[in-house]
């Protein structure tokens, strides 16, 4: 659908109501140069999103080989634009185990992959998986992290009573709501504000307004996962 407005978009641009032949022809170019370019920019993108997939896949085989069948899908590259991928802090993957059969169902154990992109983990080159750091999370460790970020983000200290609401809730852009209340709100920072919480002895959690900030002790890296990707992760793990 985006790409289909994209398209009636530079048809729009490139083709004003002109009764000039000569006009009408060089639009007509200009359109196809257009194209083509969107074109390579999503072949780009989803050729990436093979390689990212592919290199995940390895990794999980090597350090897990205890998982003999699986889904491994990107959660992280969906929408996203060439020019946007250099900026991308933290790309995702959703795993679910299933029991090998015909028309298999997925119902088995879920988890998902985080890898923690470090600058210029994309060049001309293409992608360096070289800078790419990367952690196996379960749902069971995936509340943990979100008892502690809601933690920074609420001040709530209570952790058993964060992690009730977490699992009969959702985390949305100000906060955790059960069905339509906002259970736990999260404070209003503005952009340059942030609230640090000590998890373990990898990573710190830092709240702003925006997203989810996470320092990485061993390279001083600070990655952000968006808001949005937090909410898919949360559903993918909760989900009925």
């Amino acid at each position: 659908m985006k790409q289909l407005k994209l398209f009636v978009l530079v048809l729009i641009l490139f083709f004003p109501k002109k009764n000039n032949a000569q006009d009408n022809g060089a639009a007509v170019a200009g359109a196809v140069g257009a194209l083509v370019g969107v074109g390579a920019g999503i072949a780009a993108v989803e050729q990436m999103k093979e390689r990212a997939e592919l290199t995940a896949t390895e990794w999980l085989l090597a350090n897990n080989p205890e998982m003999t069948s699986f889904s491994l899908k990107t959660l992280d590259f969906d929408g996203k634009k060439l020019k946007d991928m250099s900026s991308t802090s933290v790309i995702t993957f959703k795993i679910q185990e299933f029991v090998p059969m015909d028309n298999p169902i997925l119902d088995g154990k879920k988890q998902v992959l985080l890898g923690f992109t470090s600058y210029g983990w994309i060049n001309e080159y293409g992608i360096d998986f070289s800078k790419i750091k990367w952690f196996l999370v379960d749902q069971q460790e995936w509340t943990k992290m979100m008892v502690a970020y809601v933690g920074a983000a609420s001040g709530k200290e209570d952790r058993s009573t964060v992690q009730a609401t977490l699992e009969k809730g959702k985390i949305v852009n100000k906060g955790v709501k059960v069905k339509s209340k906002m259970t736990i709100p999260f404070y209003k920072l503005s952009g340059d504000m942030y609230v640090v919480k000590d998890y373990s002895d990898e990573m710190k959690f830092i709240y702003n307004e925006r997203s989810l900030g996470i320092f990485l002790k061993e390279t001083n890296d600070l990655v952000q996962i968006k808001r949005g990707s937090l909410i898919d992760i949360h559903e993918f793990f909760f989900e009925d």
